[in-house]
């Protein structure tokens, strides 16, 4: 915001316009820091109430552990709001944040020294040669898998023996967290292991003290959370380039979270929206969003994918069915969903309708494992001379056998389902991109399921968002077998040490596969 002395107008009209305008900025900034400090005190306010309830009637106590769940994420998502509001606020009008309690690192971890020196060690005024007069030194904690050990970046500090004024020294290397303990790799390790490896805060915790190392949960939980925060860019670029996709994928899973006014969890859902063109050698490389919603109305899908233009698959949840009317975009279902409805009756025993139901489709899955690999116009040739008869006989089939069944029947409710939503079904057989079913994206869910079941729910709205932009950078990390903490480890590296916004692209995951000679 500030102007530099030679930038200054000299005209008094236009200095008066560049007040104004500035005016206006200051105004506007002073607007989001007030909302943002609106936010951090209601995440306080409930951090405050979890902690009183820790001293409550022994029926309105939350277990230990899900009392360390709910403040990890609310501890965090305060953290990435906190900061968003120093982003927002120009150096020189930042406050100062209160310290952190800094704790001496163990002496046994090994002590990795780099210097970070000046390069010209003559004097700027005499030519002198300058001596070492001190030095600063910094320590913080970094993480290799398995094995702790503390950076030590040494700053000599530089005078001259014969010029009384100024001191030299190398300028303090970019840090994600000013001032903290943590590399941008032990912030990596931390999101992989609570994200990939499903480890709550509290556990890693556990694990650091067991080797002598006494960090707070909370500070883990503010390092986490300014490092999704900082993920944040790179997660909504991703969502644009599957957004430009002509085929995407979308289902939604549950994502608990704590209702601190009721001292119960509320549903969350975290929708996934996923590209995946390998089975049919599509040259768009694979990937995975996750969007945090509070609820799973149509609404949240129609927000989510504003834009898209094409093909959906999806598992004919009604709530897409708006998306489809409002934007050019065309449903295609998913027959694995409609097979489980056919296996749930076969199970029981004595229903042969259901039988023969799986057997047809089990042919048809027969011909989708062959020409699994083969180009989209050599899938289409195939289908519409070999699936297309067995789809055509078997709906005959099924509207034959219809009216034999109880209208209020379970059988007639599963054929009724399928029948409304034939064109759906078998949109695949006229496009070779689409696949049968929505397997891919049920595949990409299942880590967030299995994380649900170690970690019981996120502490907080923020928490379930948080939860989504970490999972979309790992999950997306495996489909192109990126290893994910040493994507991480760069490229929060690279965003502390200010990576520009226009070569965002550089960061994606997909982008770490083969990387380019010009991604320093």
């Amino acid at each position: 915001m500030t102007a530099s002395p030679d930038a200054l107008p000299e005209d008094l009209a236009a200095a008066h316009e560049m007040i104004a305008r500035l005016t206006q900025e200051l105004a506007l900034k002073d607007a989001t820091l007030a909302t943002r400090e609106a936010e951090n005190a209601r995440l306080s306010a409930i951090i405050q109430k979890l902690q009183r309830s820790q001293f409550g009637k022994s029926s309105e106590k939350l277990a230990p552990d899900q009392l360390n769940l709910a403040f990890e994420d609310l501890e965090m998502a305060l953290s990435a709001s906190e900061a968003e509001a120093e982003a927002a606020t120009p150096m020189n009008l930042r406050k100062a944040r209160t310290p952190q309690k800094r704790t001496e690192l163990p002496a046994h971890l090994p002590r990795i020294e780099i210097v970070v020196d000046i390069e010209d060690k003559s004097c700027a005024c005499c030519g002198g040669a300058l001596h070492v007069i001190g030095e600063d030194r910094a320590e913080r904690l970094d993480v290799i898998p398995a094995r702790h050990r503390v950076l030590v970046t040494r700053r000599p500090k530089y005078a001259c023996r014969k010029c009384e004024d100024g001191v030299v020294q190398a300028p303090a290397p970019a840090r994600l967290i000013e001032g903290g303990l943590p590399t941008e790799a032990t912030i990596a390790h931390i999101l992989v292991q609570k994200y990939a490896d499903h480890l709550p805060l509290y556990r890693q915790w556990q694990i650091l003290a067991r080797e002598g190392i006494e960090i707070d949960r909370s500070s883990l939980s503010d390092w986490a959370g300014r490092g999704a925060w900082a993920l944040k860019p790179i997660v909504a670029r991703m969502l644009e380039h599957l957004k430009k996709s002509e085929k995407l994928f979308c289902d939604e899973t549950r994502a608990p979270v704590l209702d601190p006014g009721r001292g119960k969890t509320k549903t969350g859902y975290l929708w996934a929206v996923a590209r995946d063109d390998r089975p049919w050698g599509g040259p768009a490389p694979p990937g995975v969003v996750y969007t945090y919603a509070p609820g799973r109305g149509g609404e949240h899908a129609s927000a989510m994918l504003k834009g898209f233009r094409g093909v959906l698959q999806v598992d004919a949840y009604a709530g897409y069915n708006a998306l489809a009317r409002e934007a050019d975009v065309s449903l295609a279902y998913c027959w694995a969903h409609w097979r489980r409805d056919f296996f749930d009756i076969a199970d029981k025993g004595n229903a042969p309708i259901a039988s023969e139901a799986l057997q047809r489709i089990a042919e048809l899955y027969a011909i989708e494992e062959r020409i699994r690999g083969l180009n989209a116009d050599e899938r289409r040739a195939v289908r519409q001379t070999e699936i297309r008869p067995l789809v055509d006989a078997m709906k005959a089939w099924l509207e034959e056998k219809l009216p034999l069944l109880a209208k209020s029947g379970r059988m007639a409710e599963i054929i009724r389902y399928g029948l409304t939503r034939w064109e759906g079904f078998t949109r695949f057989i006229d496009d070779g991109r689409i696949e049968i079913d929505s397997n891919i994206v049920e595949r990409a869910i299942r880590p967030i399921a299995l994380n649900r079941k170690n970690a019981l729910f996120a502490g907080s709205d923020e928490g379930g968002a948080a939860w989504g932009v970490v999972a979309s950078l790992i999950e997306t990390c495996k489909l192109n077998g990126v290893e994910p903490f040493a994507y991480l480890s760069d490229v929060l590296a690279k965003i502390a040490d200010s990576w520009p916004m226009s070569r965002l692209d550089d960061l994606l995951p997909w982008s770490y596969v083969n990387p380019r000679s010009d991604v320093a």
